[in-house]
């Protein structure tokens, strides 16, 4: 979901040791940041005297990490153990380090009242406590437990089965029923999350709609859901990160109860997904917070290849993966919310605000078309869309070689690019840009084309996620729900092509997760996790095909999550349906690891639900289409006690435009599984069009919509099922496996040795192996150890996938390994030249201390690096990386990943490749890596290689405020370089 600022590792930026202002008192405040409070800094740590620091925090159950760290992270203490961080428990004390490292975690059982103790008395050697206050010896009285719905006119309760055979119930009331506007009392019996009151009560306002369906539960649940959406409705935003922590003012949404900032892609999601609809005007100033243009300090210097207007007017990539943008590069999905807020704002604003997108999704377009593709198989580079906590969902490898994860290619990210391709183009047009219009078209065409090439598997019958990254590329057996439903809803999938997916994409018992298949040893919050905004894409892409089994489970997913939670949460574990699984025995596996409530995306996903797709309201450029998707079983559930349902006070085109009321006439409960079709649109009882201009309509019209019999349709869904304590190869993949030697042989031959990898001796005989040369299988179900190659190519690169015999499902692909010669330049060498002096670092390796030379810092607009006279033998396919470190900024964070411009020039000084480079950020103490590779096709002949100057997030003005690198200090697209490294391949 989250832009990556969010994680459960906050900035890891260079720090020191407190330096005192007076006697046994720090000079820099700190807070508690965890998990429990979203990392925030609500909770100070305050001077008792003497040096001693306490906090006291309500923690909720759960294994909540968390740091001691100031408010702009230049000071962060974390105890000093394991390099995995250290479990803290209470009444122990553990001495804290005074610089960055991994998180502690918390184990706690039961809600309860914790002091933190830090005794600061010697700031060089800090000591922490954390212990468990008592419970109150007299609590807030017996009337805690006394029921909120005595004495209402009107009860209705929502029961559900576990997944452990109990029962968990949601109650709602009504004080008074006949009131226009209702109030409503809301109960669950589950435990929540959070320390909050197992109840509460919401109203409808009269500025949103509401629904009368004769079902209580119904309409207080969409209540819920337009409350809040108010909430998340705000005058100011904060991020620790930003400003210095203090309010920045923004009549914007706030992402949720523990997130308020503005992220790119929650904020597009939401108001794709229903949002837009109903407060079109705040959804446009949140997109235009998420618009920039170039610092004071760059202008001038923008290098002459950067595409684009001059400001630099362009979508943000929010903080992340490597140091942000084009590690991840699916800023695009702004596109999905621009061009559904451009059909509901007022007309008199339209053409402003599509002035304005045009401008910066076209300077995106270019510049990512520069930066983030691959012209070879057409197919733009970058993480998956949301899913960007890579420990989450990528090989266990990746977090520390970057470069491979900012290489793959992911149908969700390019399915976003397709949508801003197809609207831009669309903005181009209507502004007489027939040149830019056409261009952008052509582009979608291909690029349509090469997802339906290159990510459609037939075996599988869904788009695989994601490619593995360079050097392997090929597309792996491992599925998202969302990528799947974007590629349905904007029409990259064909009709069958959907079928197959809704088809196939597995559900559990509450649900559809987020990845398949889950990966083992990872905690819940991607992965093994059920989130709501997803689930709301799946539903739409269920109505588009008609598939009422898929849109059933949607339904009750979406209904569940919220009744029982008594808010619309951030995610849920997949198979239990719970806010929060706690697995005592493992509090590695806990999860979801981080969860708020009022999740601006799953908010919008409840809204859409019931507009969208329960009363059939979209929005087109021309007016409403009427297309509800009432299945057989919403009718007979949801609305068995009443032939009818009313959506009131629908407003059209924001807050000052017309309001009507939409009514579905129901028909009889029919136990056939399908979905009621349309029979016949009333526009003020008279007959009207399944889409209605918007010139027609005025306030307080109402619009009937006859459902007649049911239909069939589609109705295959695939349901899997397994102990949600338990990593089962039903529902997980086998951990990665790992090339362990290859070499080749005098005959040319090669030989591999496969190992398992972390998959351990109980469950080795259930696995094979599949072996990849050049992104191609060439070798299926095989045993762990070795095998030859006897087709091998001279400069071949191979990887290895593991799957369970039983189930089917794979893993992710071991680290690529390659046969071909690489030679290595470092930068002592003669032939390299560079305007930055080189240094040795020091570094301590697991065979003692060595020193490296490197350029160190280099990377500003005017730095120059180039390597002359560079020998190639024989003619041909090269792949060019720098050898580099960048530490600016943790791997999860920032706006510092490097990002150059890498040329290969012949003797003549004729470009003979050129392109993008990658340096994203690195851990600090590792090796140097590799950047992403350059292609070229060479002849032989000797070369020059050249390094300039390209752009990354740090270069705009709204990242000025940033804490970090990149931020208040300037911009930052710095590493240090080691040297060059040219490896032949295939």
């Amino acid at each position: 979901m989250m832009s990556p600022s969010r994680w459960l590792l906050p900035a890891l930026l260079l720090s020191s040791a407190a330096v005192a202002a007076a006697p046994g008192q720090l000079a820099d405040a700190l807070f508690v940041r965890g998990g429990f409070n979203g990392w925030g800094t609500e909770n100070a740590l305050r001077h008792q005297g003497k040096g001693i620091y306490e906090a006291d925090i309500l923690v909720s159950p759960g294994n909540h990490g968390f740091k001691v760290g100031s408010r702009d992270w230049k000071q962060e203490w974390v105890p000093g153990g394991p390099p995995g961080g250290t479990a803290v428990k209470p009444g122990e004390s553990v001495r804290l380090a005074t610089s960055a490292g991994p998180e502690a975690t918390l184990f706690v059982r039961s809600t309860g009242t914790y002091r933190f103790t830090l005794d600061a008395s010697k700031p060089a050697a800090p000591v922490l406590r954390v212990v468990r206050l008592a419970e109150p010896q007299d609590g807030p009285g017996q009337d805690q437990h006394a029921d909120p719905h005595a004495g209402r006119a009107r009860v209705a309760t929502l029961s559900y089965a576990t997944h452990d055979g109990k029962v968990e119930a949601a109650r709602f009331s009504l004080r008074d029923p006949e009131a226009q506007l209702r109030s409503y009392t809301h109960s669950t019996t589950m435990a929540l999350r959070d320390p909050v009151p197992q109840h509460a009560t919401y109203a409808e306002r009269a500025d949103l709609p509401y629904t009368r369906s004769g079902n209580l539960a119904f309409d207080a649940l969409f209540a819920l859901a337009g409350s809040e959406m108010r909430q998340d409705a705000v005058g100011h935003i904060r991020d620790g990160n930003y400003n210095g922590g203090a309010a920045i003012p923004c009549a914007c949404f706030e992402t949720g109860e523990k997130w308020h900032y503005v992220w790119t892609r929650d904020l597009s999601y939401a108001a794709d997904l229903g949002l837009a609809l109903l407060d079109p005007g705040r959804v446009r100033n949140s997109l235009d917070f998420k618009l920039s243009g170039y610092r004071k300090e760059v202008q001038g210097q923008i290098a002459a290849r950067v595409a684009g207007t001059n400001d630099g007017l362009q979508v943000v990539q929010d903080t992340g993966s490597g140091g942000s943008w084009p590690v991840s590069s699916d800023r695009v999905a702004w596109a999905f919310a621009a061009e559904e807020t451009l059909r509901h704002l007022p007309a008199p604003e339209q053409a402003a605000f599509a002035q304005r997108a045009l401008r910066a999704l076209a300077n995106t377009i270019e510049n990512d078309r520069i930066a983030a593709f691959d012209p070879q198989d057409g197919l733009y580079t970058g993480e998956q869309s949301f899913l960007d906590w890579r420990d989450q969902s990528y090989a266990a490898w990746i977090p520390d070689d970057l470069a491979s994860m900012a290489s793959s290619k992911a149908v969700s990210t390019n399915v976003a690019h397709y949508k801003a391709l197809t609207f831009t183009a669309r903005l181009a047009r209507e502004a007489g840009d027939t040149a830019r219009s056409s261009r952008y078209e052509s582009w979608a065409r291909a690029l349509k084309k090469a997802i339906n090439a290159r990510l459609w598997m037939e075996d599988a019958g869904m788009y695989s996620s994601l490619t593995a990254g360079h050097l392997d590329g090929a597309p792996m057996h491992r599925f998202d729900w969302l990528g799947q439903a974007l590629a349905i809803v904007t029409g990259v999938a064909s009709d069958a092509q959907a079928r197959s997916i809704l088809a196939s994409y597995p559900h559990g018992p509450m649900g559809a997760p987020v990845i398949w298949p889950q990966q083992p040893g990872v905690p819940v919050y991607h992965n093994r996790a059920m989130w709501p905004f997803v689930t709301g894409y799946g539903l739409k892409a269920a109505a588009m095909i008609g598939n009422a089994a898929v849109a059933d489970a949607a339904y009750e997913s979406l209904m569940r999550g919220a009744a029982l939670n008594m808010s619309n949460m951030e995610n849920l574990e997949w198979l239990s349906g719970q806010p929060l699984l706690l697995i005592e025995k493992n509090p590695s596996l806990i999860g979801p690891v981080i969860n708020s409530r009022r999740q601006l995306w799953s908010v919008g996903a409840y809204l859409g639900m019931v507009i969208e797709n329960v009363f059939g309201v979209t929005a087109t450029d021309d007016g409403i289409a009427l297309r509800p998707f009432v299945t057989t079983r919403l009718r007979r559930e949801a609305f068995a006690g009443s032939g009818q349902a009313t959506l009131h006070n629908l407003p059209l085109r924001g807050q000052s435009g017309p309001r009507i009321s939409v009514r579905l006439l129901l028909p009889a409960a029919s136990t056939v599984q399908g979905h009621h079709q349309v029979g016949r649109v009333l526009l003020n009882g008279a007959p009207a069009a399944s889409t209605i201009p918007w010139a027609r309509l005025k306030d307080g019209d109402t619009i009937e919509i006859e459902l007649g019999a049911p239909v069939a349709g589609e109705s295959a869904i695939r349901r899997v099922n397994a102990d949600p304590y338990t990593e089962s190869p039903a529902v997980f993949g086998p951990r990665e496996p790992v090339i362990e030697g290859i070499e080749r042989d005098a005959r040319g031959h090669v030989r591999l040795q496969v190992g398992s990898g972390g998959n351990g001796a109980g469950i080795a005989s259930k696995i094979v192996y599949h072996i990849y040369r050049d992104g191609r299988p060439v070798a299926l179900n095989l045993p762990a150890g070795a095998w030859v190659d006897r087709e091998a190519t001279p400069n071949a690169c191979y990887a290895v996938e593991a799957q369970f015999t039983g189930s089917g499902n794979r893993s992710h692909h071991s680290v690529p390994h390659c046969v071909g010669t690489a030679d290595e330049i470092a930068v002592t060498d003669a032939r390299v030249s560079s305007n930055v002096k080189r240094s040795n670092l020091k570094a301590v390796r697991a065979n003692g201390a060595v020193e490296t030379p490197r350029l160190a810092g280099w990377g500003r607009p005017s730095d120059r690096f180039e390597v002359r006279d560079v020998r190639i033998a024989a003619a041909g396919d090269y792949r060019l990386q720098v050898r580099y470190q960048n530490t600016a900024n943790a791997i999860n964070l920032g706006v510092s990943g490097g990002v150059k411009w890498l040329m290969v020039l012949d003797a003549a000084g004729r470009a003979v490749a050129q392109g993008v480079v990658q340096l994203p950020h690195t851990r600090p103490g590792n090796a140097p890596a590799l950047s992403t590779p350059l292609a070229a096709r060479l002849q032989a002949g000797a070369y020059r290689i050249r390094m300039s100057d390209f752009y990354n997030m740090s270069y705009l003005v709204a990242n000025a405020s940033f804490s970090a690198a990149g931020g208040t200090g300037g911009p930052s697209n710095r590493f240090d370089i080691f040297g060059i490294r040219l490896l032949r391949v295939n």
